[in-house]
């Protein structure tokens, strides 16, 4: 048998995982795929949407959902999908905001129901799509939250549309390629339409796209966005206005080290803080690692990061423990 090199052997053990991945990716769809077409439609029903449709943004549509009421006073939450995801796979990260604030979900370019509507794919052009939909919606400030490539989307938006964006929680999601683990991105680049034949997500694709033969379109999309370099610089994070939550795994595809930068980039560990012991009001960043949790498993920690995003977002000093004054 012939032994393979460390580097090599790490590839393939890379794109093996990513592919693992992308199945259990499409697993996580709300527990949909496992059902039953009566029992999927009942589900689908029970957390329906108040308002769904497709928003016409730069001669593109892009299908978009609205739980809760968009005329109410409160801020608005934008969800978005990681890759090879659709708005209806981000329900766990939905129905816990839904009783406080209005969320919006949105199919990306190539995604969901919106489909194949040609282009590039970068983070400034899926950045732009959001904020065009959000402009078609009406909605003049919201905040995010986004998972993986989502997650570097509303980076993407914090910087680009400052103006639009107020706080942003990022869930396993970078400012720039280099925060990857390299292998992960190393995976990426070996991926073909072949790796999903069968899967879940090439179902769930087929399923929801109006261009259902351009998986393999989407799967180059991919590729694409995880080859070409792209860094939001010091001087760009550090002017975004609103405040930024990063939260990832501690065995995540994105390093430790992106976001432990970006959280400082972001005005975390600030020193005043840490020298007095407690907070007097709600921190200008905040860093959540979550322990024995991957790239995907994070996708299980729904309620736990609601329960640790909702504070953030509604501006909640961190309270004092009994008995220390």
């Amino acid at each position: 048998m012939t032994l393979l090199s460390l580097p090599r052997r790490r590839t393939i053990l890379a794109t093996a995982a990513l592919l693992s991945t992308v199945v259990a990716l499409g697993a996580a769809s709300p527990a949909l795929l496992a059902q039953t077409p009566a029992a999927r439609t009942a589900a689908t029903a029970e957390a329906a949407p108040t308002r769904s449709g497709h928003a016409e943004v730069a001669g593109a549509r892009f299908y978009y959902e609205v739980h809760g009421d968009l005329a109410s006073d409160k801020t608005p939450l934008l969800v978005l999908h990681g890759a090879f995801m659709s708005g209806e796979a981000m329900r766990p990260f939905v129905t816990p905001f839904v009783a406080s604030r209005p969320v919006i979900t949105i199919d990306a370019r190539g995604h969901g129901r919106t489909g194949d509507i040609g282009g590039t794919m970068s983070y400034d052009q899926l950045a732009d799509d959001a904020a065009g939909v959000l402009a078609a919606l009406g909605v003049k400030r919201a905040d995010v939250l986004g998972y993986s490539m989502g997650g570097s989307t509303a980076i993407a938006l914090a910087v680009r549309h400052p103006r639009l964006i107020d706080k942003q929680v990022v869930v396993s999601g970078g400012a720039s390629l280099d925060g990857w683990v390299p292998e992960v991105l190393e995976g990426i680049a070996k991926l073909t339409p072949e790796f999903f034949a069968g899967t879940p997500m090439e179902s769930e694709y087929r399923r929801l796209s109006p261009t259902p033969d351009r998986f393999a379109s989407l799967v180059e999309a991919i590729k694409h966005i995880d080859a070409v370099p792209f860094a939001y610089s010091d001087a760009q994070l550090r002017a975004i206005p609103g405040k930024t939550m990063i939260v990832l795994g501690d065995a995540d595809g994105l390093t430790l080290d992106h976001a432990v930068k970006l959280f400082r980039l972001r005005g975390g560990s600030d020193l005043a803080t840490a020298t007095q012991g407690f907070m007097t009001a709600p921190p200008k960043a905040r860093l959540s690692v979550l322990p024995g949790t991957s790239h995907i498993g994070i996708m299980a920690e729904a309620a736990t990061i609601a329960a640790q995003a909702l504070p953030f977002l509604d501006e909640q000093t961190p309270p004092m423990p009994e008995g220390f004054f």
